[in-house]
């Protein structure tokens, strides 16, 4: 009797995650090593979304982003600058692999319900024990701490309401509408994804189309988002929004390319000399 022993398909994939700069990231975001634990998760997460801006500049200048570990290290730690979902996701999942914790990178699709929407959104699942996270430290407008991946988790950590629902084989995460005269429940989906892992290449293809296609929102515009404990700040083309949770009035003001340089700073993105002459230049066409 002779038998055949089975291989899998799927192929070992090498995140890189040893190029990441550990202790300099763990600077950056201002908390230390500790042991895995799900409390410890959801201070790496809100740490992280607290302390490196969601911005699209480079895209703005004609650079793709790398997704290379080593040029996010660069570029989100050793510089004061920041980044969209793959370049948040990925280095936020390499720093938690070398801390212990198990991921399972994915991909979700931002305007879910509308069926011409690509998937371009990174997300990641995190194994503690049993339990497993959404972790989406790559959506400018979204969670300052993980989700349990579980029908019907919700939170309103920060004053930030959020929820997730199961639909079928889908994750939707949602947040309230805002609209009184709403005809649904009062909830919208931000985004959907499923628990199928992604590959680096996947996030290539999809680097690709967000920072080079004339669809994409990123092309269009300047986008920085900086969200925390209350308040949500942005600067959406040349309007500077802030947001706030507690019932004050939104402030709402127009930028000009020359406050342009100083309007990023104090988003703690720092852009200086050729690339902010052109940003400037980019930005007045706007």
């Amino acid at each position: 009797m002779t038998s055949t022993q089975k291989t899998t398909a799927v192929p070992a994939l090498d995140w890189n995650v040893n190029a990441l700069d550990l202790d300099a990231y763990l600077r950056r975001i201002g908390v230390s090593a500790d042991s895995v634990s799900a409390r410890n998760l959801a201070a790496l997460h809100e740490a992280h979304v607290r302390s490196i801006p969601f911005e699209n500049v480079d895209v703005l200048l004609g650079r793709p982003p790398s997704l290379e570990l080593p040029d996010l290290t660069a570029k989100l730690v050793h510089s004061r600058r920041g980044g969209y979902c793959f370049e948040h996701g990925l280095l936020f999942a390499a720093a938690l692999e070398r801390l212990g914790y198990g991921v399972t990178r994915c991909v979700g699709r931002v305007g879910f319900t509308r069926p011409e929407m690509p998937e371009t959104h990174l997300v990641l699942l995190v194994d503690v024990g049993a339990e497993r996270f959404l972790a989406d430290v790559g959506f400018g407008s979204g969670l300052l701490r993980p989700l349990p991946l579980a029908d019907g988790a919700n939170t309103e950590y920060g004053g930030w309401p959020f929820r997730l629902r199961r639909d079928g084989r889908y994750w939707l995460l949602e947040a309230p509408t805002g609209d009184p005269g709403d005809p649904g429940d009062g909830w919208r989906v931000e985004h959907g994804f499923d628990e199928t892992p992604k590959r680096p290449v996947d996030y290539e293809v999809a680097n690709h189309y967000v920072a080079t296609h004339a669809n994409s929102p990123f092309t269009r515009r300047l986008i920085v988002q900086r969200r925390d404990h209350g308040v949500s700040r942005k600067l959406l083309g040349r309007h500077y929004l802030v947001e706030y949770t507690d019932g004050r009035q939104a402030e709402s003001t127009v930028v000009t390319p020359d406050e342009l340089g100083d309007v990023l700073r104090s988003l703690d993105i720092v852009v200086e000399g050729a690339d902010l002459a052109r940003l400037r230049e980019v930005y007045a066409g706007e």
